[in-house]
């Protein structure tokens, strides 16, 4: 998934500021895809070079004016044109992963403790997944595109709690091997 193709699928929710996207991907889409904020106000640029995004610049009192981007039509074909295309399988690049292909040569304490913190923040990650499907989505009636978050949220929490699974038993078997 391309930057812009993120970006348009935020702004399906509702008309942001750059400023909002920036949070809203940081709390959303940005459990699985990542951006800084530059990039999203360079990307945002584009998109309206594009004719994909209208930008409305809004007055404010005391504070900077604030643009606010909405998706045009042209945006939403494009993001149905974009979900017609295959995608990739994702790369994955794990440098904790790495160190065990040589884990002759590693400091097995270390790795230990390293294993320790990203289950810790697996476990940090599951929680806020949890918090965020009590609070959005337990026990309401939903529409379709909350309901594709819900799989999307329900996907992400399966998979963190497979990670901590996992990084366990390879700590366990870790710890074996040093005694």
């Amino acid at each position: 998934m391309a930057l812009a193709e993120a970006i348009l699928v935020c702004l399906t929710d509702r008309p942001m500021s750059g400023y909002d996207l920036a949070k809203n991907f940081d709390a959303s889409i940005g459990f699985f895809w990542r951006a800084s904020h530059q990039q999203i106000y360079r990307e945002l640029g584009k998109l309206r070079d594009k004719g994909l995004v209208e930008s409305q610049e809004i007055s404010q009192s005391g504070k900077p004016n604030r643009i606010v981007h909405t998706i045009t039509k042209k945006g939403q074909t494009a993001l149905r044109n974009w979900s017609k295309k295959p995608n990739r399988m994702p790369s994955l690049k794990d440098e904790l992963l790495a160190k065990f292909y040589a884990l002759e040569h590693m400091d097995i304490d270390a790795l230990k403790d390293q294993l320790t913190v990203r289950i810790d923040q697996h476990k940090t990650k599951l929680s806020q997944f949890h918090k965020i499907k009590e609070r959005h989505y337990d026990g309401k009636t939903l529409n379709k595109n909350q309901t594709g978050k819900l799989f999307v949220l329900e996907m992400g929490i399966k998979n963190e709690a497979r990670q901590i699974e996992e990084l366990q038993t390879l700590m366990m078997r870790i710890s074996n091997l040093s005694e």
